[in-house]
């Protein structure tokens, strides 16, 4: 398997994990319970953010910039303002 393929997959796993520790940090009913789940989040971000890091540089994670009027259209979409 290419290693492009494979830190695809990761960032996959650690966005899944990231997603379950937020929901249990919001549904935990002790103080206790909440906040092992939030420091597990944070170093699962932490993680995520490495991941995706490290995939950006090597070209493997493109991202392109909306222009005004796509941002607008959007906004108008989900704001009665």
């Amino acid at each position: 398997m290419e290693d492009q393929n494979l830190m695809e997959k990761e960032l996959l796993i650690i966005k899944g994990v990231c997603d379950l520790y937020l929901h249990g940090s919001i549904e935990s009913t002790t103080a206790e319970v909440h906040s092992a789940f939030k420091d597990a989040l944070n170093v699962s971000l932490d993680i995520q953010n490495k991941i995706y890091n490290m995939m950006a540089e090597k070209g493997w994670y493109k991202t392109c910039n909306a222009d005004q009027a796509q941002i607008d259209k959007v906004k108008q979409k989900f704001c009665q303002c």
